[in-house]
């Protein structure tokens, strides 16, 4: 374990004032946690708006700013970039009687808008441009900084509710607007964060939504009108640390959920609309007080099926009468896969009388595999035949039984596909009268490493370049929350494919690559093991001939940008740089940041004396600042942080303080600075405009190729 040097009276701050010499900090603060000192040097940091955070900022972007205008392959790669993504990305449509809705951003488009569209027979040409915008955030804001995060027609569709957000703080307005010309119905909802919407079958005026922030201090779902916003409780979250959910299943069936942070347990309840008021709803548990993640979705036979890691690490489909929803009531019809985590399903009618049907969808090492089965028996009926080798996402049935799919691989851009009944192959959606244009050839290897502990993880590895040999390197790695790795399309991973460079994803635990037992392998006390895991995978990529030490950057965002700083300041040698995108880096203090309070059962609690040591143990800015104390001037290889004004996620003290202990660390005048970040206003943790999005991708990769010898 790290050994924390805060028995030390005064830390010494190495930074570089205004003036360019070293300035000493003798009042830094220390803090006392279960009886030990732990310094904490760049506390002040911590505040963003303070003249001196201001101040040490605009240093970090004139160094930043002298530091990329040498990259030579910045433009490069910005332009190829923009290139790649120089077309249309629809979503999955819904259904409403007579029309569809979908959101679509047009090439060269900054954000998508939201459309509605006839509902036409299968294969008549449709485009963008035959499509009615309802609703267009460049509009609003033409300056791009409103994002469209959610909408929810009614059942009618008549009226359309959507979620709004503003400079990327992720806490927007809900409004509901008429479909018709976009006019606002009744009063607007303010401070919703990604909430579920779900409209109240029968008068298509009312809906449910959620507040996860808390309206008078209660969490929970709400029964709003749309006319006079008039409101109704209708269930109060159980527990300080979960998020609700709320669905309408098949205009008959509340389901009301709660996620207990990011731990992967929900809690469900059911009511049935038919009897009684819905300000009332009569909730009952479906699965309450079980270690297990549930999905629910509603049958064309009237039955719930049940996607669950219930008795089932990697996940298993379940079917069950709603009037007796229990888990003692639960039947399996599909049972778990040893080899694939059951990602998604549909229930889906057939027309034809074939009876009813589920379409599945697994993830195999990050390629999805679809199958359909006979929803009373779950014996297989036939393969699903996917474009290629890529990712499946948001299934959708029609009301003539057929499934909208979202497609992407590493090298094709987003699109829609229409399954019909019995059909195995795919056809393409909207149809513009051709099939999308070939996409550059992208080889895929899976490489396995060997952890501290002896566990076998998997590396996989693209390469779009002629030849072999060992060549510039991007080693990317996420482990956290039990998402796992799923390869969709990457605009930026394809355009430094294409300049010659190798792109590799290590499947560490911590992730849900390999189910929930992989999950929590490596979260809480475990999350040390996620460390281990990548440095492995680094480690074997250089033996194996793959890369070069010096031609190795390891990069990750969010959690993966916590997990890959952990990685370099435990084994500076372990590469040449490392891009770390809005990461978390102070575990100490990570649950007074941002949303860290929800994540405690991902990452455990300060206030927990194990977790606490669990913690340290691999905190990134505690193990800089231990370095800086240590050996002044000891090496790190290069990192690139990003950090955001508006990110309401992680938080950007994160970035902040991991960059001033870097550069402690480090040590001495530095004419060219070891660690660099790159801080952007009015952006936050999540979506943004597409050339925003461009210039951050490029800005990143160019400074991955500066760092590995990649020249285009």
């Amino acid at each position: 374990m790290t050994t924390v040097v805060g028995h030390l009276k005064h830390v010494i701050v190495r930074n570089r004032a205004p003036g360019g010499a070293l300035a000493l900090d003798p009042a830094s603060v220390v803090d006392t946690l279960h009886g030990r000192p732990v310094p904490d040097p760049y506390r002040w940091l911590e505040s963003a708006r303070s003249p001196r955070t201001l101040r040490w900022l605009e240093e970090r972007a004139r160094e930043y700013e002298r530091e990329a205008s040498d990259w030579p392959l910045r433009e490069h790669l910005a332009t190829r970039i923009r290139e790649l993504l120089a077309t249309d990305l629809w979503s999955v449509p819904v259904h409403r009687p007579g029309a569809l809705f979908a959101t679509v951003r047009t090439a060269g488009g900054e954000h998508p808008r939201l459309v509605i569209l006839p509902d036409a027979e299968p294969g008549t040409p449709l485009a963008a441009h035959s499509a009615r915008t309802v609703y267009d955030p460049c509009v609003e804001d033409p300056e791009g900084r409103t994002t469209l995060d959610a909408w929810e027609p009614s059942p009618d569709g008549g009226l359309v509710a959507v979620q709004t957000s503003s400079g990327g703080v992720e806490h927007g307005r809900l409004r509901v607007l008429r479909v018709a010309d976009g006019t606002p119905v009744g009063p607007t909802v303010p401070r919703v964060r990604y909430s579920h919407v779900a409209w109240l079958p029968g008068d298509g005026r009312s809906f449910f939504y959620v507040r996860r922030d808390g309206v008078q201090g209660v969490r929970g779902v709400w029964l709003r009108r749309a006319t006079d916003g008039a409101e109704t409780l209708v269930h109060a979250c159980t527990g300080p640390g979960t998020v609700p959910g709320v669905r309408v299943l098949g205009g008959r069936w509340l389901l009301v959920t709660e996620s207990h942070g990011t731990g992967h347990r929900t809690d469900l309840w059911l009511a049935d609309l038919t009897a009684a008021p819905a300000e009332r709803p009569g909730l009952r548990p479906l699965q309450v007080g079980h270690e297990a993640e549930t999905e629910a979705r509603l049958g064309p036979d009237g039955l719930l099926y049940l996607r669950t890691t219930l008795g089932a690490s990697r996940r298993r489909v379940c079917v069950a009468d709603p009037h007796e929803p229990g888990p003692e009531h639960w039947r399996e019809v599909v049972p778990e896969d040893a080899g694939a985590t059951l990602d998604a399903f549909c229930p889906q009618p057939d027309p034809r009388g074939g009876g009813a049907s589920l379409l599945v969808v697994r993830t195999r090492l990050g390629i999805s595999e679809a199958t359909v089965h006979d929803a009373a028996t779950g014996a297989l009926r036939y393969r699903v035949a996917l474009p290629g080798e890529g990712m499946v996402s948001t299934p959708s049935v029609a009301p003539d039984g057929s499934v909208y799919l979202g497609y992407a691989d590493v090298s094709t851009q987003q699109r829609v596909l229409r399954l019909e009944p019995g059909e195995p192959a795919p056809s393409h959606w909207p149809s513009h009268g051709a099939e999308p244009s070939s996409s550059p050839r992208v080889e895929r290897t899976v490489v396995w490493a060997r952890s501290a502990d002896g566990t076998r993880i998997p590396i996989t590895v693209f390469d779009a370049s002629d030849g072999s040999g060992a060549r510039p390197t991007l080693l990317h790695a996420y482990g956290g929350f039990g998402r796992p790795r799923q390869f969709g399309f990457s605009a930026t991973v394809l355009a430094w494919l294409l300049s010659g460079g190798r792109y590799a994803v290590a499947h560490v635990r911590g992730g849900g690559d390999a189910g929930r037992r992989w999950h929590l392998e490596g979260s809480g006390r475990r999350k040390p093991r996620a460390v281990q895991d990548l440095v492995a995978a680094a480690d074997t990529l250089v033996s194996s001939g793959w890369c070069a030490r010096d031609r190795l950057c390891l990069s990750g965002g969010s959690a993966g940008g916590l997990l890959v700083l952990a990685a370099a300041t435990a084994r500076p040698d372990l590469c040449a740089a490392v891009i770390a995108s809005a990461p978390l880096a102070d575990m100490v203090r990570f649950e007074r940041l941002g949303l860290g309070r929800m994540w405690t059962r991902e990452f455990g609690s300060v206030s927990d004396p194990e977790d606490f040591l669990a913690l340290l143990s691999y905190s990134p800015y505690h193990r800089a600042l231990e370095n800086a104390l240590r050996t002044p001037g000891s090496r790190h290889p290069h990192v690139l942080l990003t950090g955001f004004d508006g990110d309401t996620r992680t938080d950007a003290a994160h970035p902040r303080k991991m960059c001033a202990a870097l550069l402690a660390a480090a040590g001495g005048e530095q004419e060219r600075p070891p660690v660099l970040l790159r801080y952007e206003h009015e952006v936050g943790h999540g979506p943004r405009a597409v050339s925003r999005a461009i210039g951050l991708a490029a800005d990143a990769h160019a400074f991955a190729a500066r760092r590995t010898g990649l020249t285009g």
